[in-house]
């Protein structure tokens, strides 16, 4: 496929699952890396922070293209909007960009990501579909997580040790939350909970990259509310195949992710949860 003057691989249908999806994300980061080489603007969404450059666009376009050629029957999600239903039951979901702020000012801290998950295992009340596997590259890095059902969690091929299991109070948490909701209590009360409970914090910007640095070790655990299921499910799958824990609790009408080790996960919920209830 060619898109622009930057060219990315035809992929192999032949190639498992998990070889596709490290194959697509080495290649969508590859190209969005490439494409910010020669010059990019990004475009605002919902905030100055929140935006999306044409590497985005790309990046995803040539997930889809590979995902309809190599698996025609599984469905696809993408946060660009891309959107195909399937026939299989299963469905892939697209982050081609996770961290684009980051990406538009320079930063390393970004990466494409990719989750296969069983269709219609969410539903209302109850966010968190069961997910097959996830990969995540970090381009600049050359980092490269994958895990999931069966399948023993990696970095760069080689088996990671998995989350700290270590009391909260003496792990650094890794976390994001935006400026505005810092104004309101729904959000900020828990947050500030589950923050104080931490030995330090971390906020990066990508919550895949940060996902999967939970699972291999470096971040001790991770916690955000509201997440979409491309900002979830790929590091979720990798964590889990880790030997890790993750969670998902609802305060004040939000919904919010856990990652880590189960002490962690455990005492995360807790203090999320420890904040008055608003009617």
């Amino acid at each position: 496929m060619t898109t622009g003057r930057h060219s990315a691989t035809e992929l192999d249908p032949s190639l498992d699952d998990y070889e596709l999806a490290a194959a697509l994300v080495r290649e969508a980061g590859q190209l969005a890396l490439l494409m910010r080489m020669g010059g990019l603007q990004g475009e605002r969404k919902t905030s100055v922070s929140d935006v999306v450059t044409a590497a985005d666009h790309a990046a995803e376009a040539y997930v889809l293209e590979q995902l309809r050629r190599c698996r025609p029957d599984d469905g696809i999600l993408g946060e660009e909007g891309s959107s195909v239903a399937g026939s299989s039951g299963r469905t892939w979901v697209i982050d081609p960009v996770d961290g684009t702020y980051n990406f538009l000012h320079g930063s390393t801290y970004w990466c494409s990501a990719i989750a296969l998950k069983h269709e219609g295992t969410a539903h209302a009340g109850a966010p968190d579909a069961d997910v097959i596997l996830g990969a995540i590259y970090q381009p600049e890095l050359d980092k490269l997580w994958t895990g999931g059902e069966g399948r023993p969690a990696t970095l760069n091929d080689e088996l990671i040790s998995g989350p700290s299991g270590a009391a909260l109070s003496e792990l650094g948490a890794a976390t994001y939350i935006h400026p505005t909701w810092l104004a309101d209590p729904r959000a900020a009360m828990p947050w500030h909970a589950a923050a104080v409970s931490a030995a330090s914090l971390r906020m990066f910007g990508s919550g895949s990259c940060d996902l999967g640095r939970v699972a291999d070790g470096e971040l001790g655990c991770w916690f955000q509310h509201s997440c979409p299921e491309w900002d979830w499910l790929p590091g979720k799958a990798i964590v889990r195949a880790a030997g890790g824990d993750t969670d998902v609790v609802r305060v004040n009408g939000l919904d919010w992710f856990i990652a880590g080790g189960p002490t962690a996960v455990r005492e995360l919920r807790a203090a999320l949860t420890s904040v008055p209830q608003f009617a």
